[in-house]
C-alpha cells in the first residue's frame, strides 16, 4: 500500500477531530490478500472528510448553520457571523431507511439528557429498557440538540467506537467533547440540513 505524506496541519487536524491520521489520506488503492491465494484490489475514497463553504447549502447563516453530510459522516457548523467554522466526525444511521434528509432546526438544547427508545426501537429491540436517566449508560451522551423532526437528535455518545460508523438508529452522534463545544455555540432556531 502506498503511503501518503501528511502535512503538519492535516496531522493536527486529525488529532483534534479524534481521527487516525490515515483517515485523511487521499484516495488510493491497496491490494488485500484473503485466505488462500486470492487477492483483490480495493479502491478507497476516504478524502470526503473535508472543509466546505456554507453558501451552496444555506441562503444565509442566520442563527448559525449546521450541515450533516451522512455520506462523509461529518458535521459542519458555521456561526451566524461566519467567524467560526467547525468540522466534526459523526456517527450516522445504520441503514438508509433510518436516515432522514432535508431541512430542520434546533428546537431544544439539553445538557444531561435522559433517553427513551422510540416505539420502532422498542419493537426491534424489546430487551432495551423503557428509560435511561442521564449518566454514563445514556446513549445520548452528555448533551443533545433536539430537532424539529420527532425523535431526531444531534447528540453525544459515551461509546466512542460509534463515531465514523453507520451505528445509530437515526440520530447523528458526536464525541462528547465535540457535542459540548457545538452545544455552547448553538441556540434554538439554528438551521440544520442533512444531506
Amino acid at each position: 500500500m502506498s503511503k501518503h505524506p501528511l502535512s503538519r496541519r492535516m496531522f493536527l487536524g486529525s488529532a483534534a477531530a479524534g481521527l487516525a491520521a490515515p483517515a485523511l489520506a487521499q484516495s488510493g488503492t491497496e491490494t488485500v490478500e484473503f485466505e488462500g491465494d486470492i487477492s483483490q484490489t480495493v479502491r478507497h475514497n476516504i478524502s470526503s472528510f473535508r472543509t466546505l463553504d456554507w453558501r451552496p447549502y444555506f441562503s444565509d447563516t442566520r442563527n448559525g448553520a449546521i450541515l450533516v453530510d451522512v455520506t462523509s459522516r461529518a458535521l459542519h457548523y458555521w456561526s451566524e457571523d461566519q467567524r467560526t467554522y467547525r468540522l466534526y466526525p459523526t456517527s450516522v444511521p445504520m441503514t438508509e431507511d433510518l436516515t432522514r434528509r432535508g431541512r430542520t432546526e434546533v428546537v431544544r438544547l439539553v445538557e444531561g439528557p435522559d433517553w427513551r427508545p422510540t416505539p420502532a426501537m422498542q419493537q426491534r429491540n424489546p430487551e432495551w429498557p423503557d428509560y435511561v436517566p442521564p449518566g454514563p449508560d445514556n446513549p445520548l451522551g452528555t448533551h443533545a440538540l433536539y430537532l424539529s423532526w420527532t425523535y431526531y437528535r444531534i447528540h453525544g455518545t459515551h461509546d466512542t467506537r460509534k463515531i465514523g460508523r453507520r451505528s445509530s438508529n437515526g440520530c447523528i452522534g458526536l464525541y462528547n467533547e465535540h457535542i459540548a463545544e457545538l452545544f455552547a455555540m448553538t441556540r434554538r432556531g439554528t438551521q440544520v440540513l442533512l444531506i
